[in-house]
This record gives C-alpha cells, sequence and structure tokens, in this order.
C-alpha cells in the first residue's frame, strides 16, 4: 500500500526543555504533517504551553536536548525573530494586544518588518468583526474579538505554521464557534496548525491528530477517533 501520509512541516524530536530548575519537557517527540491541524492535549501543567513556546524559540523555556525541524532544517539555535521570519508565529493564550493602538494599528505594525502575509483587505473580508472596529483601540475589544484580532496579526505576516495556545479561553459558546469555523477555514486552505486547548471535545471535532502529554511526557499520538473511543485515556488525562 502507498503511505499518503505528507511529509512533516514540523518535526519536534527528543525535546528536554527547562523553566529555571523545573524539568518541563522530558522527551518529548512528534511530526506534524503540512497542511494539518495538530492538536497538543492534556491537563494543566502537562507541558502543552511549553511545547509551543519551544517550537516559536522564545526566551523561555530553555531548550537542553533533542531537535526541532521546520520544513527538515534545524531551528533549534534561532531566536523567536528569527523563527517568526522562517513562518512561524505564536499566538499566545494572553493574545498580547497592543494597548493605546487601533486594531488597525496594531494589523499594521505586524507589517513592519518581514515579508507580509495578507493584506488587510482580505482580513477585513474573512474577519468582519474587525472591519467594523477597525479604529477601535484593540484592548477595548471583546475576548472573542480580541482573539480575532490576534490571529488576524499573525496572518498579517507570511507564515507556515500557525501555532495557537487555549484560542477558546474564557470565550462564549458562540465565540468559540465562530473561532472555530475560523480554524477549520484556515486549514483547509492548508495552513499548517498546532493547536493546545484545555477543551478537548471542540479541539477533537476539528483536529487531524493529536498527542496528548502528562507531566511533560508524551503518553498516547494518534487519531481524535482514538482518543474518543478510549474512555480510560479521556478519563485519567483528559478529565472527560
Amino acid at each position: 500500500m502507498t503511505n499518503t501520509r505528507r511529509a512533516p512541516l514540523l518535526a519536534c524530536r527528543n525535546l528536554h526543555a527547562y523553566y529555571g530548575d523545573s524539568y518541563v519537557l522530558q522527551g518529548v517527540s512528534f511530526d506534524v504533517p503540512a497542511g494539518e491541524l495538530f492538536a497538543l492535549l492534556g491537563r494543566n501543567g502537562a507541558g502543552k504551553t511549553t511545547a509551543l513556546r519551544a517550537v516559536a524559540r522564545t526566551e523561555h523555556p530553555s531548550v537542553t536536548r533533542g531537535e526541532i525541524l521546520l520544513a527538515g532544517k534545524p531551528i533549534n539555535n534561532l531566536r523567536a525573530f528569527e523563527a517568526a521570519r522562517h513562518g512561524v508565529s505564536l499566538v499566545p493564550e494572553d493574545r498580547r494586544i497592543i494597548q493605546g493602538l487601533s486594531v488597525e494599528e496594531n494589523l499594521r505594525l505586524a507589517q513592519v518588518e518581514g515579508a507580509c502575509g495578507w493584506p488587510l483587505e482580505r482580513i477585513y473580508a474573512s474577519f468582519p468583526r474587525l472591519a467594523d472596529r477597525r479604529r477601535q483601540e484593540g484592548v477595548t475589544l471583546s475576548g472573542g474579538e480580541q482573539q480575532m484580532l490576534a490571529i488576524a496579526r499573525a496572518l498579517a505576516r507570511d507564515i507556515c505554521l500557525l501555532l495557537l495556545d487555549e484560542p477558546y479561553e474564557g470565550l462564549s459558546p458562540q465565540m468559540v464557534t465562530e473561532i472555530e469555523e475560523l480554524v477549520i477555514a484556515l486549514k483547509e486552505s492548508g495552513l499548517t496548525i498546532v493547536m493546545v486547548e484545555q477543551n478537548a471535545i471542540a479541539v477533537l471535532r476539528i483536529a487531524d491528530r493529536c498527542a496528548i502529554l502528562d507531566t511533560g511526557r508524551l503518553v498516547f499520538t494518534g487519531s481524535p477517533a482514538e482518543v474518543l473511543a478510549n474512555a480510560d485515556l479521556c478519563r485519567e488525562y483528559l478529565a472527560i
């Protein structure tokens, strides 16, 4: 039988990462094929956000062992701004909308340096709520609208890998549905996405594959269907 799985855009190999003396990632490995939505799941403190930050090359955590490959090329030694130039974009849980700047100014600031991605016209066509509020200060938007702005700001850059950290956090069911539809549309456009989300049921509905972390170790990698069919796995690691 011919193997139709696409080559990984992102490959993490035996990652070991620390916050100070705290040993957070303990030999974590996973692949994310190009064009897939990959979910990182687990209880609070499992190491999910640490994995995203390691890939994005943020200042913390410190990765002491292992390899991170983007399109087959190592990015371990890159700093965050260099990883961003290679197309890696992290949308953090706190969104980091810049106070004092309007919606449009937040978007334009993302395009000051490096290759531009979506033009403003495309962003506003895809995010009509942001179009209506383009002159409103970004931090005064609702939680769901701020999440849209954070994702739109990522798309304003030329990216190949979108890292989403808890995009549903604190949102109403209606806004969760809107963000979910947006993420599906981005995946269908060919964008590769790694998503950390505490709402496991919601992300399992849309993910292609997933991994479960527990206290810094990988305990499962496979399909959402396999997770949902395993009651012990759901109960022990996902509380569902």
